[in-house]
């Protein structure tokens, strides 16, 4: 039998810096794992683990969706930096569903954008400093300053957008490291879109002086106003997707028509393979599973 529920790592950085909180439970969906956790427990988590940061590697944090999932059973080393980072949050409501659907319920949807945003409220709160790297040329600039008007005292040590291209360019991929390590933030969130930014945070963490990293896709560019977000009421009702289709169709048709379809067929074979008593009659009964995300 598959088995969806998986230990936690007793070793994992998360651990080590803190060991006050219990590390939340896992599963697995197809080659990805995932914590059933809470947006508030993980911004609390993580806010004792940057207050405890102490010598340790940075704390990677990595937000499985749907279309990430779809990647990890294709992409070799997207699967290991996946597997590899010390906490997964589910960024897409298709993969709280599937959790509910497998008979390990997660709690809600945690996004890359809105933890992020929650973090930068703690971060004025603790005096963390933050580094923004990637995004819209200009975004991260303009989503700094839009976040410190609405926390004040929130230290934005740095910002850098690479040009295209970078990831080849082994002198820029040795900048971006100096401008970071210079800063020496407590929280560098990433813009690089998916696969990119895992596969970039997990080769480059050994040789970064911050406490954590956060993946955040197009949070800079919606922080900024460059890109607009799904109004709330679709996010609340899981069709976030659905406007992000409606808004650019061409460059992510390819993604919710195909990968969706891949997606349901990961969700469906582990399910046939889950025993029953594990599963939720509410879950299998009541619930449908939407089948796109937001990034």
């Amino acid at each position: 039998m598959m088995e969806t529920e998986v230990p936690a790592e007793a070793d994992s950085t998360l651990g080590e810096r803190c060991n006050i909180l219990p590390r939340p439970p896992r599963f697995a969906l197809g080659r990805t794992v995932v914590d059933r956790i809470s947006m508030e427990y993980a911004a609390v988590l993580i806010t004792e683990a940057l207050l405890h940061r102490g010598e340790l590697p940075p704390l990677t944090i990595v937000g499985p969706n749907a279309y990430l999932v779809t990647l990890a059973e294709r992409d070799e080393r997207f699967a290991e930096a996946m597997q590899a980072a010390d906490l997964a949050v589910p960024d897409g409501i298709s993969v709280v569903m599937a959790s509910r659907l497998l008979g390990t319920p997660i709690p809600e949807r945690v996004t890359g954008g809105d933890l992020m945003e929650r973090l930068c409220a703690e971060a004025s709160r603790f005096g963390f400093r933050v580094f923004f790297l990637g995004g819209l040329p200009g975004a991260a600039v303009m989503a700094g300053h839009n976040l410190r008007l609405r926390y004040p005292g929130l230290r934005i040590c740095g910002t850098y957008c690479p040009p295209l291209g970078f990831e080849k360019d082994p002198v820029e991929m040795s900048h971006i490291r100096n401008e970071i390590n210079e800063a020496a933030p407590d929280l560098l969130c990433v813009a690089f879109g998916a696969p990119k930014q895992e596969i970039w945070m997990q080769a480059n963490r050994g040789n970064l002086r911050v406490g954590a990293i956060l993946p955040v896709g197009a949070a800079f560019d919606t922080q900024s106003g460059l890109r607009h977000r799904a109004p709330r009421w679709m996010q609340q009702i899981g069709m976030e997707w659905f406007f992000r289709l409606v808004m650019e169709p061409r460059r992510l048709w390819r993604r919710y028509l195909l990968g969706n379809a891949e997606f349901i067929g990961i969700v469906l074979r582990q399910w046939l393979h889950t025993p029953r008593a594990a599963q939720s009659s509410e879950a299998v009964g009541t619930h449908a599973i939407p089948t796109g995300d937001g990034d």
